[in-house]
């Protein structure tokens, strides 16, 4: 352990603290990739497949912004025309329903628990 003298206390605990701040700005951005390349992967195999498969492979990743303190990344189909329809059920041409089909809501709250996880134990271990 370093010796520091009283009057430069203050400025080894700024720089420990931005050292802290850097490392976990860092492991957040890498953390973020790795959890939208995860949710991506959960929804392309859990989409409902048509005889094409053309909606199942249509996700995609995009960075939005980043900057020095946040990154955000959004998952999206090219086929976004579908979304909806297929996650809600839509009204039938000729009257009734049809079922809905679940695929984006649970793989979202999956990514979110996994970043949560994951943020916690990297930061934990350092």
């Amino acid at each position: 352990m370093n010796k520091v003298q009283v009057d430069q206390l203050a400025n080894e605990i700024l720089k420990t603290l931005t050292d802290f701040h850097d490392m976990t700005n860092k492991e957040l951005k890498s953390i973020a990739e790795e959890t939208s390349e995860e949710v991506k992967n959960e929804i392309s195999n859990t989409s409902p497949v048509g005889a094409t498969k053309k909606y199942s492979r249509s996700w995609r990743i995009k960075k939005l912004r980043e900057n020095a303190n946040s990154i955000l990344f959004v998952v999206h189909s090219i086929r976004y025309q579908l979304t909806r329809l297929l996650e809600f059920g839509h009204a039938k041409r000729n009257g009734g329903r049809t079922r809905a089909i679940p695929h984006i809501a649970p793989a979202e709250q999956k990514g979110i628990e996994s970043f949560e996880k994951k943020l916690k134990a990297r930061i934990e271990n350092g």
